[in-house]
């Protein structure tokens, strides 16, 4: 298997937008740390994972679409695929016990497992969207689980989870195109997103010069995850053909950075929420040249 296979099977540039996950999850907790590395470490694996086990439960349906694809065109046997999978997923659960503990542990298994779900049973079923949902909103809670409680993370897990369930909507529609209303809707669903990524902080007050400090950056960089991924969705509205779902697509999966940045900011961690700021534009280049979706 050649290393540009290999990247194509699990949509490498896809990854910048998963140790995300981690960081706001754990600036929610109040768990940033040493740890929160290898919990990142782990949730790449497990995204990379079910990247490849997807291709290997969609190889049938992929000759058909997607003939492109590295199994339907020869690149990557099944079982080899099916093998990528296994192994990242057991890269991903042993640096979750390694970085974290039985507490990552915790939570990383029922990641593993809902991934895997997803990808053999899920996706098909109307149930789809929310078990992908579920896995975002499990990832950002991995970031927490080293802090004494992840409670604290679960407005920033629902937050990713209900991006995710807008993104998974549209994802269905890339091969064959929908109406009007998806994109409409979705548009709706990524405004009441941004606007609650982008809230000040609580206890935040107005000073003379308005919003206090610490308040700009979330709502800056939720204003501008919206205006990246609604302006796609802008665009499928007037045109909801497979290549702008497509292309809208993409664009959701790019621009997560800027909402978990948002959310990390607003947790008090701002340069964390501006690193990962800068993985937006770095996604979008290697998305021209690997397709994320």
């Amino acid at each position: 298997m050649a290393l540009r296979d290999l990247l194509d099977l699990v949509r490498a540039p896809a990854a910048l937008s998963v140790p995300g996950d981690v960081l706001a999850g754990a600036a929610a907790g109040r768990a940033l740390g040493p740890r929160t590395a290898g919990l990142a470490c782990s949730s790449v694996c497990l995204y990379w994972a079910g990247m490849a086990a997807n291709d290997w439960a969609d190889r049938g349906l992929d000759a058909v679409e997607r003939p492109e694809r590295p199994i339907p065109s020869g690149r990557v046997s099944p079982g080899g695929a099916l093998a990528v999978a296994a192994g990242l997923t057991a890269a991903g659960l042993a640096a979750a016990g390694l970085a974290g503990g039985r507490r990552a542990l915790a939570v990383a298994v029922p990641l593993a497992a809902a991934v895997w779900s997803y990808d053999l049973v899920a996706k098909k079923t109307p149930a789809g969207p929310l078990v992908m949902a579920l896995c975002r909103g499990l990832d950002v809670l991995l970031g927490a689980s080293p802090g004494r409680s992840i409670a604290g993370a679960l407005p920033a897990a629902l937050t990713v989870a209900a991006h995710t369930y807008l993104l998974t909507a549209l994802s269905r529609h890339e091969v064959t195109g929908t109406s009007r209303g998806l994109p409409a809707a979705t548009l709706a669903g990524t405004v009441a997103v941004a606007a609650s990524a982008g809230r000040p902080p609580a206890g935040t007050t107005l000073g003379k010069g308005g919003l206090e400090p610490q308040a700009v950056a979330p709502a800056a960089l939720a204003a501008w995850y919206a205006a990246q991924f609604g302006a796609t969705q802008a665009r499928a509205c007037a045109d909801p053909s497979a290549p702008r779902v497509r292309e809208t697509v993409v664009s959701g999966i790019v621009s997560l950075p800027a909402l978990q940045a948002a959310l990390a900011a607003r947790a008090g961690a701002p340069r964390t929420g501006l690193a990962l700021a800068a993985a937006v534009p770095l996604a979008r280049r290697l998305a021209r040249k690997l397709s994320p979706t």
